[in-house]
C-alpha cells in the first residue's frame, strides 16, 4: 500500500477577503510627508488543503481581492502544496498583461505568503523553521509618529516604545518643514539621548531640501536613519544624499520595491546604506529571499518594512537583516483581526514555534465588521 505523503496533497481552493479599518488618529485621520488616510484596508488570502489552511496579507486597495479570486487563484488550485515556487512562476505568467509592479505582485505576495504558510502547516512546522532560518528573532523599531499628531501624543507613542526596551523609533517629516524643529525636540526630550531617532520623509522634499535637512537632523537631534529623504523614484537624488549627507546618517529605500528589478536599481545605483523590503509587496517570502540575496551581493542590510506579524517569520530567514518595521496601523490592525499577533521583548519579535505555520488566525466575527 502506497504511504501518502504531503506531497500529494493540492491546493483545493483560494479566496480573498478585504477589511478597512478606520485609523485612531486626530479628528479619524493620519498624515506622513505626501498623504493623508483615515483608514487601512487589508486583502486577506487564504489558502486551503485537506484539513489545513494558509493565511497571508497585503496592505491595498480592496481591488487587489478581486485580482487574486479573478486572476490567481485558477493558478494556484490543484497544484502540489508544497510547490510554493511552482505556484510563484505560474502567478508572474498570468500577471504579466495585467500588471506585474504595484497591485499585481501585492495580490502574488499575499497568496505567496498564504502559500508558505500552508506548506509550514501540512509540514507541521512553524513558518521560521519551514524557511531555514538565519536568526531566531528579529530586532524591531516603533514607527508611527504621524505628522498630524499632537506633541502629546508623539511624546507618548515613540516614548512609550522606548520605555518598552524598542531602542529605536522613528517619526515622520516634512509635511509641513517648519514644524518639525519643534516636533523633534518634543521627540528627542521624550525617547533620551541614547535611543535612536529615525525619519521618514516620504519622498516629500527636493534633493537640496534633503540634503539640508539630512545636516541639521544628525546635527542637531541625532537622527540617525533618512527615509526616502526624496521620491524612491530618484535614484540619483538618493545617491547624492547617500554621497554628501552627513557621517552617521543612512539613507533608506525600497519600500516601493515591487518586482526584483526594482529592487535592483536601486542596489545598481548606490542609492541606499539600507534596502527596505516589504514582504507583502515585493513577491510574498518568494520574492523577499531572492532580493534580499541581490541586497547581500552588494554587502547591504535589509530592514523589513510594516506587516510585523507575518515579517517577524520570513525576515528571520534573511541572514543579512538588520531591523523590521514595527508600524503602529499594522500593528493595530492585526491585533484587530488576528489571533496568533506576537508582542515585542526587548525589542525583538520572536517567532512563536510552538505553532504551525506563522501562528495567525483569522478572527472572522470581529473582522466581518470591517469587511469592505
Amino acid at each position: 500500500m502506497a504511504v501518502r505523503t504531503a506531497t500529494d496533497v493540492a491546493v483545493e481552493r483560494l479566496t480573498a477577503q478585504a477589511f478597512t479599518v478606520p485609523t485612531d488618529g486626530p479628528d479619524g485621520k493620519e498624515s506622513d510627508g505626501t498623504l493623508e488616510w483615515d483608514s487601512t484596508t487589508i486583502v486577506v488570502v487564504e489558502a486551503e488543503a485537506g484539513d489545513r489552511t494558509g493565511l497571508g496579507y497585503t496592505y491595498g486597495h480592496e481591488a487587489i481581492a478581486a485580482l487574486v479570486q479573478g486572476k490567481l487563484a485558477d493558478e494556484v488550485e490543484g497544484r502540489d502544496a508544497l510547490a510554493v515556487r511552482e505556484a510563484w512562476e505560474a502567478m508572474a505568467v498570468a500577471l504579466r498583461n495585467a500588471g506585474r509592479p504595484g497591485a499585481g505582485f501585492m495580490a502574488l505576495s499575499a497568496v505567496d505568503v498564504a502559500l508558505w504558510d500552508l506548506k509550514a502547516r501540512l509540514l507541521d512546522l512553524p513558518l521560521v523553521d519551514a524557511l531555514d532560518r538565519a536568526h531566531d528573532a528579529v530586532s524591531v523599531y516603533g514607527s508611527g509618529g504621524f505628522t498630524n499628531y499632537p506633541f502629546a501624543r508623539l511624546a507618548d507613542q515613540l516614548g512609550g516604545w522606548v520605555e518598552q526596551g524598542i531602542s529605536r523609533v522613528k517619526l515622520k517629516t516634512s509635511r509641513h518643514p517648519e514644524e518639525d524643529p519643534a516636533r523633534l525636540d518634543a521627540v528627542r526630550g521624550a525617547i533620551g539621548d541614547e535611543a535612536e531617532l529615525f525619519a521618514d520623509a516620504n519622498g516629500a522634499l527636493s534633493r537640496k531640501e534633503a540634503l539640508e535637512w539630512a545636516q541639521r537632523f544628525r546635527e542637531s537631534w541625532g537622527v540617525s536613519w533618512f527615509e526616502e529623504p526624496v521620491s524612491s523614484a530618484d535614484l540619483e537624488g538618493l545617491r547624492l544624499l547617500r554621497d554628501r549627507g552627513p557621517s552617521g546618517l543612512d539613507i533608506a529605500a525600497g519600500e516601493y520595491a515591487f518586482v526584483l528589478r526594482d529592487a535592483v536599481n536601486l542596489l545598481e545605483a548606490g542609492a541606499v546604506d539600507c534596502l527596505q523590503l516589504d514582504v507583502t509587496r515585493c513577491g510574498g517570502i518568494t520574492g523577499l529571499l531572492q532580493a534580499a540575496g541581490a541586497a547581500r551581493s552588494y554587502s547591504l542590510d535589509v530592514s523589513g518594512h510594516c506587516a510585523p506579524a507575518i515579517s517577524a517569520h520570513a525576515f528571520c530567514a534573511v541572514p543579512n537583516l538588520r531591523h523590521l518595521e514595527y508600524f503602529h496601523d499594522h500593528v493595530r490592525v492585526e491585533s484587530m483581526l488576528f489571533d496568533g499577533v506576537l508582542s515585542p521583548e526587548g525589542g525583538r519579535l520572536l517567532p512563536d514555534r510552538s505553532r504551525p505555520g506563522h501562528g495567525l488566525e483569522l478572527k472572522r466575527s470581529d473582522a466581518e465588521r470591517y469587511a469592505a
